[in-house]
């Protein structure tokens, strides 16, 4: 009797809803490829988290510590985890990574096994740890703690030796065991150089491949923190890789893939690699400032809100998450201008992505797998993670066609694959219909967990996805269209050798003011209308500003010391030399000779000056070449040389920015820049600007 009524029960509800029985019996897509363990996935959910910079160098002005510098300089008097908590909770992001010990080796816990930490600072007469308050400040705030300890130790005597390994995983096994859950784990890839090892002051060299023995260190932090994800650059894969760039940005195809061993190129790093037999997907690490650590000077040079948008669009954008740092001051806070940056760009991401427009959407597709209730295209509609469309596993290209209620505006699209089973989308357009013609918005290769197109905007009623290659069957998990407010970029103000400026918009229908007197520009200051000469020193402050919105960008400020108009270059007949001159960062001049180091850059000023400093940009498109280590040295007559100045640009190969060394002021009208050494060990060395700083600047 029993068995009579479930029969009659299933043919009331096949009559009723005959899907149910359809849909009951499809099966999803089968994985392809690698696909993300459960951590990967967690971290990638993430999107967006905090670096916090603090070190013994934080207080030398230096970007990389030696190893000698005094503990002693360690006493932030106004030092508040919960301040940097707030700014990141405030700011969207949902962790924080700490610089629990960066290369010089002071460690900012009390580590039992080095008396080179905080337990021998004046802070807290020895009784503090920044990890502990840091840990204590995520709890609070609900941010997850992340630990960045450095494998280079310039202050241990053990480096390069075996026991030093030892040490190594000691202090991991504290960092690990003592302060709460850790969402990952933040190994740097500088390895061995010169440094202080505890009074050697020679260099050493280590096997990257070999030394650290990584794959035992990584059984060790899955025993002590499962939940973790595990980012490293070496040939060791972790859980996570480096993009090739601190520059904020990852390749605009990006596969989360590589292979599991291995040593790794540039291109895998920056672009992923198709064919990957392993889930490693890119996190996008960058400063808010130029630099890692807190240098006075960049007060004024804290990334404006367009600057950190287009990073947030080629990172997140781009199938990555983005790791944003924070160099904190030598008081122990994060510097207001940093704090109203990163609310800004907070503030500036809501606005953007305030309205998905599908919404408004009736959505169709050209291939729908089985029963449209389980894989039709609205599932990629429905704002919920776990759906998807999807196709027949013989479809590698399909049409998913949004139909608005009405013409509807927009410049902003994003896609989402369901990576559970994989990265699959290939190559894919966007097209929108106007005046009964699909017009082509933008077109772009792979997708990943999310993927943003910025695009003019336009009006229309249709819009079209077309993908165009894929590995298997598409899962497209989520689908938005945004109509995101135009932010005016700062313009950038450049001044070539013969003292000519030149402001430039982003925006070339945007109004220019500007000052030259160093005051703030206001819309009654002076309009731009074309390039201007100038001698001598100068200040110029400028903003953009659109009359129909009434809307302004932030202000752009560039300090250039004495006119380079009578500047040359001697002892070479190379006509690109004087491109260090023009202005123009995108210029570059590389300077080889047969043989090996040192490398002379010399330079008659036209007239003695009196010189306080000097200034060096790399090439930013062509690192090689780019001095590591260096000395400056001064002459009246171009026969007697002073050395004023020397040591090492660090990290310059990974963050190929302004590099700036002050000295005493000092009388010449000749300089020579000597390259002792460059990123690769070559003869060459590469300038796409050179300056000077004089007394009164």
């Amino acid at each position: 009797m029993v068995k009579v009524m479930r029969l009659l029960l299933c043919g009331v509800i096949f009559f009723l809803c005959p899907a149910y029985f359809t849909y009951a019996q499809v099966k999803a897509p089968a994985p392809i490829g690698p696909v993300p363990t459960a951590n990967q996935i967690r971290w990638q959910e993430m999107k967006y988290y905090a670096f916090v910079h603090f070190s013994l160098n934080t207080y030398t002005d230096q970007s990389w510590g030696f190893g000698n510098e005094d503990v002693k300089l360690f006493n932030p008097a106004k030092l508040n985890c919960r301040q940097w908590a707030r700014i990141c909770k405030e700011a969207g992001m949902k962790g924080i990574i700490i610089t629990a010990k960066h290369h010089c080796g002071f460690c900012l816990w009390p580590s039992k096994y080095t008396a080179y930490s905080v337990k021998n600072a004046p802070w807290k007469h020895g009784k503090g740890d920044v990890v502990r308050e840091m840990a204590d400040a995520c709890k609070e705030y609900g941010l997850k703690l992340g630990i960045y300890l450095s494998p280079w130790d310039r202050n241990h005597p053990d480096y390069g030796k075996p026991e030093y390994i030892t040490y190594f995983r000691n202090q991991l096994t504290e960092l690990l065991t003592n302060y709460g859950p850790i969402f990952e784990v933040w190994f740097d890839g500088a390895n061995g150089g010169s440094g202080y090892y505890g009074g050697a002051n020679e260099t050493r060299t280590i096997d990257r491949t070999t030394y650290y023995d990584w794959q035992n260190t990584y059984k060790l932090i899955r025993k002590l923190q499962p939940n973790c994800v595990i980012w490293n650059d070496g040939g060791d894969r972790g859980d996570l890789r480096w993009v090739g760039t601190e520059g904020g940005l990852v390749g605009e195809t990006n596969w989360s893939l590589l292979n599991a061993k291995g040593e790794v190129t540039w291109n895998m790093l920056h672009y992923g690699l198709e064919t990957g037999d392993a889930w490693v997907p890119a996190e996008v690490n960058t400063s808010i400032r130029p630099e890692w650590f807190y240098h006075p000077h960049e007060d004024g040079q804290v990334k404006t809100v367009p600057q950190l948008m287009e990073t947030w669009y080629n990172s997140i954008g781009r199938n990555g998450s983005l790791l944003l740092n924070f160099p904190i001051m030598p008081n122990g806070l994060i510097h207001p201008n940093d704090e109203k940056a990163a609310l800004a760009l907070a503030e500036a991401v809501k606005e953007a992505f305030a309205v998905n427009l599908v919404t408004n959407t009736k959505a169709t597709a050209s291939n729908v797998r089985g029963n449209a209730m389980q894989f039709g295209p609205a599932m990629a509609t429905d704002n919920k993670a776990d759906t998807y469309w999807a196709t027949d596993d013989s479809v590698t290209g399909a049409t998913l066609i949004l139909t608005f209620d009405k013409p509807t505006i927009f410049n902003r699209f994003m896609a989402q694959e369901y990576i559970p089973l994989g990265q699959r989308v290939k190559s894919f357009t966007i097209e929108a219909l106007v005046d009964g013609n699909w017009k082509e918005l933008a077109k772009a290769t792979t997708i990943g967990y999310k993927r943003i197109l910025c695009f003019t905007a336009i009006k229309a009623a249709k819009f079209r996805f077309n993908i165009t290659g894929s590995k298997g069957a598409p899962v497209i998990s989520a689908i938005g269209i945004y109509n995101a407010p135009q932010i005016l970029a700062a313009p950038v103000i450049t001044r070539n050798q013969v003292g000519e400026v030149t402001i430039k918009p982003a925006d070339a229908a945007s109004t220019i003011y500007y000052t030259l007197d160093g005051t703030r520009p206001t819309t009654k200051s002076k309009k731009y209308s074309g390039p201007f000469l100038s001698e001598g020193k100068i200040e110029i402050n400028a903003f953009a500003y659109d009359p129909s919105s009434a809307k302004s960008s932030a202000v752009s400020a560039e300090k250039f010391d004495i006119s380079r108009k009578y500047w040359k270059i001697l002892e070479t007949n190379d006509e690109k030399a004087s491109l260090i001159f023009d202005g123009n960062p995108a210029t570059a001049w590389h300077q080889s000779q047969t043989g090996k180091m040192p490398v002379d850059l010399l330079i008659d000023l036209g007239d003695i000056q009196t010189l306080s400093g000097f200034r060096y940009l790399p090439d930013p498109g062509n690192t090689s070449g780019a001095i590591t280590r260096y000395q400056f040295l001064v002459s009246n007559d171009n026969a007697e040389w002073k050395l004023v100045e020397e040591g090492e640009f660090p990290n310059i190969k990974n963050n190929p920015v302004w590099q700036t060394r002050v000295f005493s002021p000092i009388n010449a009208r000749y300089i020579k820049l000597r390259a002792l050494s460059d990123i690769y060990g070559k003869s060459t060395a590469g300038y796409a600007e050179m300056d000077v700083i004089t007394k009164d600047r």
